[in-house]
């Protein structure tokens, strides 16, 4: 055995040397270089795996890269940051004999097999973190624009009481990913981010930017592949028909089928003729299914339209999604081998381009069980970072030193945003203001979403002056109205308008979309394309566009709109790959999943070249591993507006959250409505109301508050009069996030400082706890508030489950109850349920119109007493980027619960323009003595604060 740390031999280093491992042709070769290892295997084909390499990043992160015989490792990550700290502060080395190595670092250990190149983590004491499972690392070529690559696979070995999380989000209802399958492709309310995240604190970033499955990657199965009765019994099919919602004795046909696979816009064609050129359009598939497996059964169905599934007559699955947007669920049967289940699916197409696939999973077998894989379409190597951490903020921690710091917003981003589908002209949204200032709503954003521009010109980025006959004067009125101004900006070109001519001259655009002559939705339909956002040229001619046309008139702030791609909407991720071709970086098929990263990317490099001291912001439809680094918010997509949808939310942006971008909104009420409520009246109306209200009070707790969606209009006065319910409690959660903005702020800047997380998982904060492992309908709102928001009609209560370890304070009583149990806590109309964990401190500040009305010159310190606590009071300028520069301020407050103190420290920093003296009222909270919250509290106590430490004794 030899062993080699790395400081000692840095001068052997310089050029790497060779250890031979009982040399002889079919033995692996040691190869140690600077910044890690090389182990060269006999590959017995292009297929197998003819090196392995480990770089030590830092003594938490470990790159692991696995080439074929022909493979590279030399292309550029598009996710990383393109100077990534070296590991010149790790003290590692190297051991090896006959049969393994292993790299050891402060903090882990990597095992290395010799035989089979499998790769084993520990940490320092030798526990197993992770680890590769036996044969599991594969290689399969195919070629892609006549490039050979490789389809690369992955797989891992969990433990058992692992859960896992991540992956960007999804809208499938699923918290933990166990078990679960994950496809990674960016499209409308789906974002791929390959970062998966664990309960026991490490992370996998898997480095690959092509279509990937991830976790169980078993093939979907279609129902065929199931036992099928017909109605009346037949052994072979489910029987199908075809009628008229309202005429359900007229019928189009009446057919035997086995496949229910109406996936893509491809697949409508297979209906019968004729079924979908009208509205009213209803088919049944009845029958039974039977499985040859006892176990969980996973149904995966995608749909648009309504859709039901009784099994045995019970209803499971009820759901409705606009006709243009098909989303996805899961619906788990448990079903016992060569038992027959009766099976009734009912679909209503809501439209003449509705979708609904529905296939399925056996159960997992129990040699997978543990199984957590990844499989990517396309790439030239296998290329993931294993990063360990003593909690998962470290974790995320890890991926931003890998792919970049969040980027701060500016500060107003952080107020309420209101938009609409659209609004159709000058004086429409210039009112909308106007309104929301004439009834003190608070408002910080407004938002011009799409078709702003003259409608055979997208792509132009020019206003209609018809309808928009002064946007610099209009723009200026918001301004002077201390509102900002956001607008929709495509990266879409109308074939012939002079933008897209001078883009095809220079080889920008992407041409097969054109050469299929394929239409849009847009009055007649026009042909268009999007431009290559993997082109540098491309990114700098598409901003300078931005730039003349739009920049120059003030607008604030991006919103980048269809970014997934979404060249044509509902096609396959093979038809998107081909009309992607060719992109500047390589083959469309190993690269198409970066496109949102890179248009992003564009937009935030051309405002700061443009424009250095004002701080950028974009929303996007879609982002990837890397996107929090251009300032880039991704929101949900075109949710549909029901409470499942709602629900949907919370799970989706809490593993988006894991998996470390901090920026992620959805739009509050949903953007896509059912027919019910385009004009509701009655109880449809009520139940309308009632949602938007659930809807927005979940929102004012998301990191971005935004209200956006079709008609019915989303401004707080057009959902509800005044006097109504509805109109009320927005109004409060609209006021108490602006009382809030202290808080707020404080962990945006922690975002940047600390790599803070602010939409919080409960396993993020409580992961001794084993009860939060599964929970997706509550989260952590910064350190101290847990939301759990209403998703029920006409619901009163809710079950809230209290994480053990902590005391928690009801947030509008006082009510102390302690935590590790589930409560049913009081949800009357006007609130969602909020509690305060016990030791936490919270700032309120004064009532605002907007976040930068005035300073907090008076803050209130909310002290929940029961354990020690802490906060840190951050403040910056709010706009500019001097915060890069160290030009912020920091004020640590600390309550020690022994002694019944609160100090205030000594602030550290300064910045322009700050505040240097304010007073802070003091207002205890404690277990024996329940009081209501009440932002207007002069407090228990008041101090003036200049900078110095101040120490506070409590009275009660």
């Amino acid at each position: 055995m030899i062993v080699l740390p790395v400081k000692k031999v840095a001068l052997l280093c310089v050029l790497s040397f060779l250890v031979a491992i009982n040399v002889s042709a079919q033995q692996p070769v040691l190869e140690k270089l600077q910044n890690g290892i090389t182990i060269n295997f006999s590959a017995p084909n292009d297929e197998g795996v003819n090196k392995l390499s480990l770089y030590v990043i830092n003594d938490n992160i470990i790159r692991v890269v696995a080439t074929p015989l022909n493979g590279s490792e030399t292309s550029k990550s598009l996710m990383l940051q393109d100077n990534l700290p070296n590991n010149k502060n790790s003290n590692w080395n190297v051991t090896n004999n006959e049969n393994e190595v292993v790299v050891r670092t402060a903090a882990i250990q990597v095992q290395i097999s010799l035989k089979t190149g499998k790769v084993i983590f520990k940490d320092i004491s030798g526990n197993i973190l992770l680890q590769e499972k036996d044969n599991s690392r594969h290689f399969r070529r195919v070629i892609y624009e006549g490039q050979p690559l490789y389809e690369t696979r992955q797989a891992f070995t969990l433990k058992d009481d692992e859960a896992t999380y991540g992956l960007g989000q999804h809208q499938s209802d699923v918290m933990d990913y166990r078990g679960q399958q994950v496809f990674l492709w960016q499209n409308n309310t789906e974002v791929a981010v390959p970062l998966l995240v664990s309960s026991n604190n490490y992370g996998i970033l898997w480095d690959n930017n092509s279509l990937t499955t991830a976790g169980d990657v078993r093939p979907l199965m279609p129902l065929s592949a199931l036992k099928l009765y017909s109605k009346e019994g037949d052994n072979g099919w489910l029987t199908a028909t075809y009628g008229h919602h309202n005429s359900p004795f007229k019928q189009f046909a009446v057919r035997a089928e086995s496949e229910i696979d109406y996936t893509f816009l491809n697949d409508i064609k297979k209906a019968p003729e004729g079924f979908f050129t009208h509205n009213n359009g209803i088919v049944t598939w009845e029958g039974a299914v039977e499985s040859g497996i006892t176990g969980l059964h996973q149904f995966h169905v995608k749909s648009a339209g309504y859709v039901k599934i009784w099994v045995n007559n019970q209803l499971l699955l009820n759901r409705w999604r606009q006709p243009w947007n098909p989303g996805d669920v899961l619906m788990p049967l448990q079903m016992e081998k060569g038992v027959k289940y009766n099976i009734k699916i009912e679909w209503q197409p809501d439209g003449n381009d509705s979708y609904l696939s529905v296939k399925w999973q056996a159960p997992v077998p129990d040699a997978q069980k543990n199984d957590f894989a990844f499989v990517s379409n396309a790439g030239k190597k296998i290329d993931y970072y294993f990063i360990n951490g003593k909690n998962l903020d470290e974790v995320i921690s890890g991926y931003r030193l890998l792919t970049g710091k969040a980027i701060m917003l500016p500060k107003w981003a952080w107020g309420l945003w209101q938009s609409r589908e659209r609004y159709k002209t000058q004086k429409e949204l210039l009112d909308v203001v106007t309104e929301f200032r004439k009834r003190k709503i608070p408002l910080d954003n407004i938002v011009q979403d799409w078709s702003y521009w003259k409608q055979d010109d997208w792509g132009s980025q020019q206003f209609d002056s018809s309808r928009f006959p002064d946007a610099t004067g209009m723009i200026k009125t918001l301004h002077a109205e201390n509102t900002h101004f956001m607008i929709s900006v495509w990266p879409k070109f109308y074939e012939g308008i002079p933008a897209y001519k001078q883009f095809d001259a220079n080889g920008w655009l992407y041409k097969r979309n054109v050469a299929d002559r394929q239409r849009d939705w847009i009055a007649q339909g026009y042909v268009s394309t999007f431009y290559d956002a993997f082109n540098a040229d491309a990114r700098k001619g598409f901003w300078d566009l931005l730039n003349k046309n739009l920049y120059s008139k003030g607008v604030d702030a991006w919103w980048m709109d269809a970014s997934e791609p979404d060249i044509l909407s509902n096609v396959s991720p093979e038809k998107r790959i081909e009309q992607m071709q060719p992109t500047a970086a390589g083959p469309s098929a190993e690269y198409l999943n970066a496109y949102p990263l890179e248009n992003a990317k564009g937009i935030y490099e051309g405002q700061r070249g443009t424009d250095p001291g004002k701080r950028s912001f974009i929303l996007t439809r879609s982002g990837f591993a890397g996107s929090q680094r251009y300032g880039a918010v991704i929101w949900s997509g075109d949710i549909a507006a029901r409470w499942h949808d709602m629900k949907d939310q919370i799970a989706a942006g809490l593993n988006f959250s894991l998996s470390g971008l901090p920026y992620w909104s959805m739009d509050i009420g949903g953007f896509a409505v059912e027919k019910r409520y385009e004009h509701a009246q009655g109880e449809d109306l009520e139940e309308w109301r009632e949602q938007m209200t659930r809807w927005y009070q979940f929102g004012a707790f998301c990191p971005l508050f935004r209200v956006h969606g079709q008609f019915p209009y989303r401004e707080i006065y057009n959902v509800a009069p005044e006097t109504h319910p509805a109109y009320k409690s927005m109004l409060y959660y609209d006021h108490l996030r602006y009382r809030l903005m202290p808080y707020i702020y404080s962990f945006a800047g922690k975002i940047y400082q600390d790599d803070y997380t602010p939409m919080r998982a409960l396993v993020m904060d409580f992961n001794n706890d084993p009860k939060v492992k599964n929970i997706g309908d509550q989260f952590m709102f910064g350190p101290s508030l847990l939301v759990s928001p209403v998703l029920e009609y006409k619901a009163t209560s809710r079950s809230v489950y209290l994480p053990q370890g902590n005391g928690w304070y009801n947030f509008y009583t006082g009510k102390y109850d302690d935590g590790g149990q589930t409560i049913n806590a009081d949800a009357p109309y006007e609130r969602v349920p909020l509690f305060v964990r016990e030791g936490s401190i919270v700032p309120v500040g004064p009532e605002l119109q907007f976040t930068s009305e005035k300073t907090a010159s008076v803050i209130t310190l909310y002290v929940y007493t029961g354990k020690d606590g802490k906060f840190s009071l951050y403040e910056d300028d709010g706009l500019k980027y001097d915060y890069e520069k160290g030009a912020f301020a920091n004020i640590p407050i600390t309550y020690n619960e022994a002694e019944g103190t609160l100090t205030i420290g000594e602030r550290s920093g300064s910045f322009d323009g700050m505040l240097k003296k304010r007073t802070f009222n003091i207002k205890w909270i404690n277990k024996k003595n329940a009081q209501a919250f009440d932002a207007d509290s002069k407090g228990d106590e008041s101090v003036t604060y200049s900078g110095k430490k101040i120490v506070i004794k409590s009275r009660k």
